[in-house]
């Protein structure tokens, strides 16, 4: 293959991703960009990611269990964070949702214990901007993350299991323990959150 066809590629692999910008397939990519193998594919995106790995870029091509996306490198995140501060959560959904992410997969009334009742509605929006899914699961129901959720907080599902396998069961205790209880002890009243 000419060099100028190669970059031509490459240009399309780019421009489908950043479009796109979200984790996708080798064989995606290829259809996409009607390159005739995912070997080829495969190759250009190697060659991308060294592009920008020695270029002064802001950008990166990160790679998932085969799945590739255009992003922000993490030194930047905080920069794009507070351009998408239009579908931010709130404190105590955002809150909720670490629980989850910390216990992934785990029971919706394993939630509402830790969280208290107000969880109910914070697992509802977060099933409306399908940070997760909820499936039956005999009286309850099976809450888990969805790939919309690591894509907003890029990061790799694998990445953040290390993350949290990294802390003690005893320092994750206090870290739940040091969540706002959703009742004040003292007077047995909702606690707004």
């Amino acid at each position: 293959m000419e060099d100028t066809q190669k970059e031509v590629l490459k240009q399309k692999i780019e421009a489908v991703l950043f479009t796109t910008a979200k984790f996708m397939s080798l064989q995606e990519i290829t259809d996409l960009c009607n390159i005739t193998s995912s070997s080829i594919t495969k190759k250009l995106l190697e060659e991308l990611q060294q592009d920008y790995s020695q270029k002064s870029s802001s950008l990166t091509i990160q790679e998932e269990f085969e799945k590739f996306k255009l992003n922000v490198k993490k030194e930047f995140g905080a920069i794009t964070n507070k351009l998408a501060s239009g579908s931010e959560l709130d404190s105590p959904t955002t809150k909720t949702l670490a629980v989850i992410a910390f216990k992934n997969p785990l029971l919706q009334s394993e939630i509402i214990k830790i969280r208290g009742n107000k969880a109910y509605d914070h697992i509802k929006q977060l099933l409306e901007s399908a940070m997760i899914t909820s499936e039956k699961k005999g009286r309850t129901r099976l809450i888990k993350l969805t790939p919309k959720f690591f894509d907003y907080f890029d990061i790799a599902e694998k990445e953040l299991k290390q993350q949290f396998s990294q802390l003690s069961q005893t320092d994750m205790q206090k870290i739940l323990d040091n969540l706002p209880k959703p009742y004040n002890l003292n007077t047995q009243e909702p606690k707004e959150e």
